[in-house]
């Protein structure tokens, strides 16, 4: 049986990283490669929703994947997101990330057109063969992808010895746990329920707001481990008070997690990438009660 401990343990989706007139900075990108590697993560997800990667371009994904690479090969596992809306630009990233050395590339379905399940299994499969000496693991996102992993497909995929697991961010812990009996490992997507996840099995966890805290989630699965249950969901609930106050500005959750990354000295990574929305002034009120939130949080639980 194969040792996928690797995988284990926090892993920040990684944020797209863009200079005053919101091009791709590498420079930013090695920074914050830099920073939350600094802060103890076991690994970085890159390309993802938080990356903002369906609004980003071929080339520029790959620039972003060159530059967290020349920081973290080696010291953290990279896990890539390679998906495009078309099998051609998705095979290209997939072969891009595995002449770099990434541990494991990702794939959403296809979106907008509902394509039945064996397009899909193509889809991901051609994906694969463009890395053939590389891991692969199915994000599965529904309620953006507007399509579910089922367990026929996940069966199906399961016949690939590449395919190894799945990025779940389904809100249903059920999955988890249905994915994990199947023999996929399984990332627990949604931040809210990490200690959930963990529970139902997830190897660990893959998150949009762990870059802005991942003292906390760390601590969570450092507790979860050692059976400290309680205290383990009391910074479970903290973190989910502190999404929802981030959630409740009118500019995007990832604008308003930059602009905390800033306020705590880290790595000025711009603003979001139209059509997401920027922050207004009166988010600024938003951004300076969530990082109190947050550094309250870790002065108190870490």
């Amino acid at each position: 049986m194969r040792d996928f401990s690797k995988f284990q343990g926090i892993i920040p989706a990684f944020y797209a990283c863009y200079d005053e007139a919101g091009n791709i900075s590498p420079e930013q990108v090695r920074a914050l490669t830099r920073y939350l590697i600094g802060k103890g993560v076991n690994g970085l997800y890159v390309g993802g929703s938080s990356g903002e990667c369906i609004y980003q371009g071929v080339e520029e994904r790959k620039v972003v994947l060159e530059n967290v690479m020349a920081e973290a090969k080696g010291k953290v596992v990279v896990i890539a997101h390679v998906a495009c809306n078309n099998t051609a630009d998705s095979m290209e990233l997939a072969a891009h990330a595995e002449s770099l050395g990434v541990d494991a590339i990702a794939a959403i379905p296809p979106i907008y057109f509902h394509l039945p399940e064996h397009a899909i299994a193509k889809y991901w499969n051609d994906i694969s063969d463009a890395a053939p000496n590389t891991d692969f693991i199915i994000y599965n996102i529904p309620q953006l992808a507007g399509v579910a992993l089922t367990m026929s497909l996940l069966k199906e995929m399961l016949k690939n010895p590449r395919v190894v697991g799945v990025k779940n961010s389904s809100m249903p812990v059920q999955d988890i746990q249905m994915f994990h009996d199947e023999g996929a490992i399984v990332f627990n997507g949604p931040d809210e329920q990490l200690l959930s996840g963990l529970a139902a099995g997830a190897i660990g966890g893959i998150g949009g707001t762990y870059g802005a805290m991942p003292e906390l989630y760390l601590k969570i699965r450092e507790l979860f481990l050692e059976g400290k249950m309680e205290q383990a969901r009391e910074i479970q609930n903290e973190c989910c008070r502190i999404i929802y106050k981030m959630c409740s500005a009118k500019g995007n959750m990832y604008a308003v997690i930059k602009a905390i990354l800033r306020k705590q000295g880290g790595p000025d990574c711009g603003g979001v990438r139209l059509p997401l929305a920027a922050l207004t002034e009166a988010d600024q009120a938003v951004v300076d009660e969530s990082a109190a939130m947050i550094q309250a949080a870790v002065a108190k639980y870490c």
